[in-house]
């Protein structure tokens, strides 16, 4: 797939959820931004996209400015409401979350400060609807998770050589909403739910990331039931 240059990308999203381009800002234009003083907005052209745009924005003296923005990927069936979806199904949830900590194969970027986990080859995140620790970091595997249920995290050397906890389902899990929903390195293609950007944008936003500032990620479409505005 061909590289979109970051501020080309920035540019068409921006003039389709502004209709003359020179709107505000597009996190003054969600219902909600975390509460914070970081926020990451994905945004796919339609909700059965697979691929978008994704931007991290400081607010800086009351006004949001960019920081930085990269072509982003999204789950191979598109996007779905993060309330509505159902495990397996290849959709990225829509919604606002935080974002727990950081992990990766490879070593914390330098200048990184949020929390950060490494994994090792007894890393998994499991994704067991039946085991106590549906959703979560698993080191080693439970004996009531399943390894065919779920994520040996070693083997994604591509994907998960550093990544972002997204906080869907996170906190209090629902079973058989989806697991392992992550900001990652971009693999092949599209994703089975999670958001993907290029290697060198994962890193970017990793440095930049600060747990102080209560960073949220805010994922959806520019229009329609999935809106990025909604949210």
């Amino acid at each position: 797939m061909a590289v979109v240059p970051a501020g080309v990308a920035l540019c068409a999203v921006l003039l389709t959820l502004t209709s003359d381009g020179s709107g505000p800002p597009l996190p003054d234009r969600l219902a909600d931004t975390g509460g914070g003083s970081q926020l990451i907005t994905a945004v796919a052209p339609r909700p059965g996209a697979t691929t978008g745009t994704l931007t991290w924005w400081d607010r800086r003296s009351g006004k949001w400015v960019v920081a930085g923005s990269a072509p982003a990927r999204f789950g191979a069936k598109g996007l779905v409401e993060g309330g509505k979806r159902r495990q397996g199904t290849d959709t990225t949830p829509t919604g606002l979350f935080d974002l727990p900590y950081g992990f990766g194969i490879k070593a914390a970027p330098s200048g990184t400060s949020v929390p950060y986990r490494r994994v090792n080859r007894n890393s998994w995140w499991c994704q067991d609807n039946r085991s106590r620790a549906y959703n979560r970091w698993a080191e080693p595997l439970p004996a009531d998770c399943r390894a065919a249920e779920s994520e040996h995290l070693a083997d994604y050397g591509t994907q998960y050589a550093h990544a972002l906890v997204i906080g869907f389902n996170y906190h209090t899990p629902v079973r058989g909403r989806g697991a392992g929903i992550f900001l990652h390195v971009n693999g092949r293609a599209a994703t089975a739910g999670c958001v993907s950007v290029p290697a060198k944008a994962m890193r970017r936003i990793l440095a930049w990331a600060e747990a102080r500032q209560r960073p949220h990620i805010v994922m959806g479409a520019t229009s329609g039931p999935t809106a990025i505005t909604r949210y």
